[in-house]
């Protein structure tokens, strides 16, 4: 089995319906289904929109630091049986804090279910508050305030999500300069469901390190050269692509594409319960795209937050794995 590499996943979107109805129940959270199948039916999504709907009734599921804890750890078993050896974890704390629950209770669990996660699966996570687009600007600042303070626990930059074509990223700048300032990255989503405006301005406006998403660069050839020349890895998440619409087929996305013109590209779930993927099905989307596993490997360690200590540690695992040997059981 390859080793992977995994920087884009919305921890709240690992949950499996399983593990939703148990939740729910624990917590009294009423649900639409009370069945495996009735869950399931709800993920044939619309358009985006109509995804976002389907997350928010995820998250309204996660009460307490319990929740948090476990959803970092189920997905960290997850991920280690399709060969992830390092992940950064993305959470939207703001979610919970506007029902209620408390900021620290929050971060506290999934710092926490990093902790747990690594010592009982083997996979280093590191951890990315998102913004929601749409909600409060105080809101956005309090999520880069508290992101700061628990740099030390594992998490190691901040995102912005949501309503990508309603809120530009220039909004959210100053929250971003707060996050920065606290020595933490900058990571916001851009350029999936809006073009090449988007990504400028999280590139200008946000510093992003990294782009979640990111395909539609390919609008503007002038912004792949740049985005290739400077270096700036794209998170690549092809079967979440599908699932929302923002292409039409496999054959058509612009993955290929982007990796020719130089562009550096991660491969991820996005949210893996939701779409019906895992990392092993979103690799093979890359293979079949004609990108290696090898290739979304590096291009990970390359856009990963982590310390120089895991960093090293990842590249021993990448140099000493044998890429050119079969796979085994056909993993891509």
């Amino acid at each position: 089995m390859f080793p992977k590499i995994e920087l884009h996943v919305h921890l709240e979107g690992t949950v499996r319906p399983g593990t939703l109805l148990q939740i729910a129940r624990r917590n009294g959270v009423p649900l639409p289904a009370d069945s495996l199948d009735g869950l399931a039916a709800l993920y044939e999504f619309r358009d985006f929109a109509h995804f976002l709907e389907v997350w928010l009734l995820t998250t309204g599921a996660l009460r307490s630091e319990r929740d948090f804890r476990q959803v970092v750890v189920d997905y960290a078993a997850e991920a280690a049986s399709h060969g992830a050896v390092y992940l950064e974890g993305i959470f939207t704390p703001g979610e919970p804090a506007s029902r209620g629950v408390g900021w620290d209770e929050v971060f506290t669990g999934y710092c926490d279910g990093a902790r747990q996660a690594a010592e009982q699966h083997g996979v280093q996570v590191r951890l990315t508050p998102d913004i929601p687009r749409g909600y409060p600007l105080e809101a956005a600042e309090l999520t880069a305030r508290h992101a700061v303070a628990y740099r030390d626990r594992g998490v190691v930059g901040l995102g912005l999500g949501g309503l990508e074509a309603e809120y530009p990223p220039e909004l959210y700048a100053r929250a971003f300069a707060i996050a920065r300032d606290g020595g933490l990255g900058s990571v916001p989503h851009a350029g999936e469901a809006a073009g090449p405006a988007s990504i400028r301005g999280a590139l200008d406006s946000l510093g992003a390190d990294r782009i979640r998403h990111g395909i539609r660069a390919t609008d503007d050839p002038s912004l792949v050269a740049e985005l290739a020349g400077r270096g700036v890895v794209l998170d690549v998440c092809p079967i979440s692509n599908l699932r929302t619409g923002v292409v039409a087929s496999l054959a058509e996305h612009p993955l290929p594409r982007l990796v020719a013109a130089g562009v550096a590209c991660s491969v991820s779930t996005d949210d893996p319960a939701m779409f019906g993927t895992d990392l092993t099905a979103d690799y093979a989307a890359a293979k079949q795209l004609g990108v290696s596993a090898r290739d979304c490997y590096q291009a990970g360690l390359r856009g990963a937050l982590c310390g120089q200590g895991t960093r090293q540690e990842l590249q021993q695992i990448g140099e000493s794995f044998d890429w050119a040997g079969p796979a085994p059981g056909g993993q891509p």
